[in-house]
């Protein structure tokens, strides 16, 4: 089965079902100061999972683009991606845990559907604690599907329970989906999640619980479904493969690194490793490059992230002996050709990717010459400790592995444990910040921070009418304190353009403007002339937010919410800075007072 078979299966199967199928959204999250990127095919859903009514109905499906960096360290194995595409379906009020449950095996089972071994799968609920009970209904669903008590494994919190979003917030047990990938003949009577030849595949989220500011928790008013199953993985076992990288979705890119380093995968272990690690962390840099939200390679936040994948599968490359110049932009290329149907953004952005590596590489290879430079003053010790490799690696970008490589070459040693604790003292951003405080990306919705996302509409309105058309949102980090937005215009601004930003925003709060939100396909909000990503399918309906009075609207953006309902409560707008993010990306900082 091709991925593009399943892919559609999968949305096939939901509609069939009476569900809406729904785009992938961008991987620049709106709005969500907990998290770099869309790490979960929930993440752009939270809006419509906390009570606000989705534009087209309660019951969805689609497959999301997500990115993960936090276990980043794990890819190499045959199943942890960075990128990947999570299927899911939603259920926003609608059925609960029986459809659910029923659906996913249906889908699973039948042949009709997937057809996969009814006996090679084994499942796991949660078991209780002092917050909430033994999910017996689960259990029970479980049970009269066919399912041997042995194969329902019942597992604690850290299992088999989702959220809440920090402290308090929706939350719930789940259930997952576990497919034995070892010989058939030895499929094992009982599961143990231990075992790693019981593959997860499937996860069915029941938020029906509350939990409050003193720790309780309450049952929900509107219980939700947020089922999700990683194409990657399920890809995998529908053709009997024991290793993901085997599948279409990495074929093509692994044929191309073969040629270009003359090594075979599959060979050996550190060959395997080092080829998965390319493949995977430049298909992650390509899909987060090309995103219409576009990021570039920098030194901080998702910048950082993007260099920090991109150097590493240039290093990995090294290690394969891979000498052509500029190499990186022939796996982007197949990256946009094997894509290019289903987001077609990568092949409309595939020659600015082409560039933004073509960079990357230049800059690298500068950096790694001045690393050697700093390296070479350490060739009298016999010793290079932790603290040295880590300036070589935190100064310089120059990684331990190619620090390791060249004291082996002078007979010297490396301190690898003090080097790792100067590396946990300086917790890596990629882990802490794209894997969010929590299993999924729940933003805060506080009245302070509601204000904020209204007013980061009422700035682009603003700077678009003071600095012209081409200003574009490229990103915001929004928290109950302080509103960060970024957005595409070449040059600093100057302090007259900030003061009439800012006017603009202050005169707009001050009329009391009434916020409105009209729902109308893509084609409707273009010509009502909204601004938003339109990454939604033709003929899909949108969340369009109105600001202002008819004729006389001062933003039309297409959003997910939530926003106050008039302008009048956001107080006084007040930029605090204007600075560089990254290379065409202004960032401005801004309170309400």
């Amino acid at each position: 089965m091709t991925s593009k078979e399943l892919r559609q299966k999968y949305l096939d199967f939901f509609k069939e079902h009476g569900h809406a199928i729904i785009s992938s959204a961008s991987l620049i999250p709106d709005n969500d100061p907990t998290v770099l990127f869309t790490t979960a095919g929930m993440h752009p859903l939270v809006p419509y999972i906390m009570g606000q009514k989705h534009p087209v109905g309660r019951k969805l499906a689609d497959a999301q683009k997500s990115i993960r960096t936090s276990d980043i360290d794990e890819v190499g194995d045959a199943t942890h991606h960075t990128f990947f595409e999570m299927l899911g379906n939603w259920s926003l009020g609608d059925y609960f845990k029986e459809e659910a449950i029923k659906m996913s095996w249906e889908f699973l089972t039948s042949p009709d559907w997937l057809n996969l071994d009814k006996n090679r799968l084994a499942v796991s609920i949660f078991k209780g604690d002092e917050d909430a009970p033994f999910d017996k209904e689960a259990y029970d669903i479980w049970l009269s599907l066919g399912i041997p008590e042995k194969k329902i494994a019942r597992l604690p919190k850290k299992n088999n329970w989702w959220g809440p979003a920090g402290l308090t917030g929706p939350c719930g047990p789940d259930t997952e989906m576990f497919y034995w990938v070892g010989d058939p003949e030895k499929t094992p009577n009982s599961f143990n999640d231990d075992n790693p030849l019981w593959v997860e595949i499937w996860n069915d989220v029941f938020m029906q619980y509350n939990k409050k500011a003193d720790g309780a928790y309450e049952p929900l008013e509107q219980k939700n479904v947020d089922t999700g199953m990683g194409l990657e993985r399920i890809l995998a076992v529908m053709n009997d493969f024991d290793d993901n990288y085997k599948t279409d979705l990495f074929k093509n890119l692994i044929f191309r690194i073969e040629d270009l380093s003359g090594k075979k995968y599959g060979v050996d272990a550190e060959t395997t490793k080092a080829m998965r690690v390319i493949v995977d962390h430049l298909k992650a840099a390509v899909f987060i490059m090309a995103d219409d939200k576009g990021v570039t390679p920098s030194n901080t936040d998702r910048g950082y992230v993007l260099r920090r994948l991109i150097r590493r599968a240039i290093r990995y490359g090294r290690q394969l002996g891979i000498t052509e110049e500029s190499w990186t932009k022939e796996i982007a290329k197949i990256v946009a050709h094997d894509y290019q149907e289903i987001y077609p953004e990568l092949k409309k952005n595939i020659n600015l990717v082409i560039n933004l590596l073509k960079e990357e590489e230049a800059k690298f290879k500068k950096t790694l010459e001045q690393g050697l430079k700093e390296f070479e003053k350490l060739s009298n010790e016999k010793i290079i400790t932790g603290k040295q490799a880590f300036d070589l690696y935190q100064t310089y970008g120059f990684p331990l592995e190619i620090t390791e490589e060249l004291a082996l070459e002078k007979k010297q040693a490396v301190d690898k444990p003090e080097f790792e604790n100067e590396l946990k003292k300086h917790q890596d951003l990629s882990r802490t910040a794209s894997a969010g405080m929590f299993k999924g990306g729940l933003a805060d919705a506080s009245e302070a921070t509601v204000k904020y996302h209204t007013a980061a509409h009422l700035l682009l309105a603003a700077l678009r009418k003071v600095l012209g058309g081409h200003v574009i949102q490229k990103g915001s980090n929004i928290t109950a304190e302080r509103l960060r937005f970024d957005f595409a215009h070449k040059e600093k601004m100057t302090d007259e353009e900030k003061q009439k930003v800012e006017n603009l925003v202050n005169q707009a709060i001050k009329e009391n403007l009434p916020v409105t939100c009209e729902e109308m396909t893509l084609d409707q909000a273009r010509e009502k002339g909204a601004h938003g990503i339109f990454d939604a399918k033709y003929g899909e309906k949108v969340s369009v937010y109105l600001i202002g009075r008819e004729k006389l609207y001062f933003s039309k953006e297409i959003c997910g919410g939530p926003h106050v309902e008039n302008t009048g409560i956001l107080g006084k707008f007040k930029i605090k800075k204007e600075e560089s993010s990254s290379s065409g990306v202004r960032r401005i900082k801004a309170v309400l007072e």
